[in-house]
């Protein structure tokens, strides 16, 4: 956890935000606030952050000073150097709570948008018929990470899956080298706040985590090639030095 916490860090204060967000957790359930910044674009600008549980469903919550999913990617055109924004809970969770293997690395969920690329073959989320054209649209993802010195110097990056090996993922794995999960629940956006509904079998497992709150930038390799995807730009950390401090509760 401490090279996670590290490695936003410096992120962040790359971004512009090494002054801290001027964090608090609201108490058991109630989340991270945190103070809006005009040095942030208001579309990621967090405000508040929060992982509730109803029943066996754990509800992401995140609001922002802007409107939620208001600003995405530019369409490059190609794969290759392409961006990724995000809206990211990042957990204490381990890995293999939602499939992978255990201590793969740090365990987050997070709402993407990127048009050059679809990453969920299972769904087709804008309802064309077609499974491999939508990906410009926001959709969930599990994701594992890890610190890789070429994303740059204490950047992070989405694990690869090294060719010819046979690593532990979930059932709704899209097919790519990392280790990211599609399980295709879908974000709903109301004026500043994404929410996203994710059921579980074991509730009391998410309940047991801890969790924080990001917004970020990710970017495609040039080379398309390990590293493939690495966060190129963290927008804002809830917590202001991802210390993790907000509570699952009902």
């Amino acid at each position: 956890m401490h090279s996670l916490k590290f490695s936003f860090l410096v992120a962040s204060a790359l971004a512009g935000l090494a002054g801290g967000a001027a964090a608090h957790d609201t108490g058991h359930g109630g989340g991270i606030a945190t103070k809006a910044s005009r040095a942030v674009k208001a579309p990621f600008d967090i405000v508040h952050t929060r992982i509730s549980t109803e029943g066996n469903v754990a509800v992401f919550h995140m609001a922002v000073s802007g409107k939620a999913g208001a600003s995405r990617p530019a369409r490059s055109g190609r794969l290759a150097g392409s961006s990724v924004f995000s809206y990211v809970w990042p957990t204490g969770l381990d890995p293999s709570v939602v499939g992978f293997a255990p201590k793969a690395g740090i365990l987050a969920f997070a709402v993407t948008a990127h048009p050059d690329f679809d990453d969920t073959p299972l769904f087709d989320e804008n309802g064309d018929g077609k499974l491999d054209n939508d990906g410009g649209l926001w959709h969930s993802h599990w994701v594992v990470l890890q610190p890789d010195a070429a994303c740059g110097k204490d950047a992070l990056k989405v694990v690869d899956i090294p060719e010819g090996t046979k690593p532990r993922v979930p059932k709704t794995w899209p097919g790519l080298p990392l280790l990211i999960d599609s399980p295709g629940w879908t974000p709903t956006f109301k004026g500043g706040t994404v929410e996203v509904r994710v059921p579980f079998d074991d509730i009391g497992v998410i309940e047991a985590g801890a969790f924080d709150g990001v917004t970020a930038a990710l970017r495609v390799n040039a080379s398309v090639h390990a590293p493939l995807l690495c966060v190129a730009n963290v927008f804002k950390v809830a917590s202001g030095d991802l210390s993790l401090p907000g509570k699952v509760g009902p």
